[in-house]
């Protein structure tokens, strides 16, 4: 099984923990960085092989990783000399991929079964398989409904739920014909082109441990609550 990590933005709303490291090598407790925890789960659902999409202090990651036999995995790099968003650098290498294939973020700390969502994917039959997580949005302030300049309703503080990607998708090779090599692809545009072809993703829904560590409280978080969460993130490594 082959996963595809994005390892390569700024990290600038993680600042100033991202200054001098990129935001996959920021460490979670007292030995370990996320990126690191992230190639000890993959080794462990059994994948084999995984390419790093390197940037922003590229070189660093690169030193950290090597060839990733440290983890049992054969690792590669894919280097953005520019930004190309999210799905950009698998346009840029998608004759070597195999047919289906994870995709993540480099900065997420979850106990999602990366093997599971890439065989729900297999099967499945979707273009794009997206890991969703519920989250609850709380309204500082009374939300009103109104029509024609009057108030219909109105609801005190109200909480929302949502399903969000938690930056982990199952994709196919196929799904990226006809993107350009070299020009940009976000994740978000993908999923329009898809929706308007008609071609829905389909979705693997979580509802276990997840954190997208994009801010300085979230990280914060990470750090206070991973020696609880050790062992459901790394087993008995």
């Amino acid at each position: 099984m082959h996963a595809f990590i994005m390892a390569g933005g700024k990290g600038v709303r993680l600042r100033p923990y991202t200054t001098a490291l990129p935001k996959p090598l920021v460490p979670i407790g007292d030995q370990h960085a996320i990126l690191e925890i992230v190639m000890r789960q993959l080794s462990a659902a059994g994948f084999t092989r995984v390419t790093l999409a390197i940037g922003h202090l590229g070189h660093i990651i690169r030193a950290y990783v090597g060839d990733g036999t440290q983890w049992g995995l054969e690792v590669e790099y894919a280097v953005e000399d520019s930004p190309l968003g999210t799905l950009g650098p698998l346009v840029m290498m998608r004759d070597r991929l195999p047919e289906h294939f994870l995709v993540m973020n480099g900065d997420i700390l979850t106990s999602l079964d990366y093997a599971a969502v890439l065989e729900r994917h297999r099967t499945s039959g979707a273009p794009l398989t997206v890991a969703t997580h519920n989250r609850q949005v709380n309204i500082d302030f009374g939300v009103l409904t109104t029509d024609d300049g009057r108030i219909t309703g109105f609801r005190e503080k109200p909480s929302l739920a949502y399903q969000v990607s938690m930056g982990v998708y199952g994709l196919s090779r196929a799904t990226l014909e006809g993107y350009t090599p070299g020009l940009p692809l976000g994740f978000d545009e993908l999923v329009l082109d898809l929706l308007e072809r008609d071609t829905r993703p389909a979705t693997y829904e979580f509802d276990g441990y997840w954190m997208d560590i994009g801010r300085p409280e979230d990280y914060d978080r990470a750090n206070t609550e991973f020696t609880t969460h050790r062992d459901l993130l790394l087993g008995s490594a």
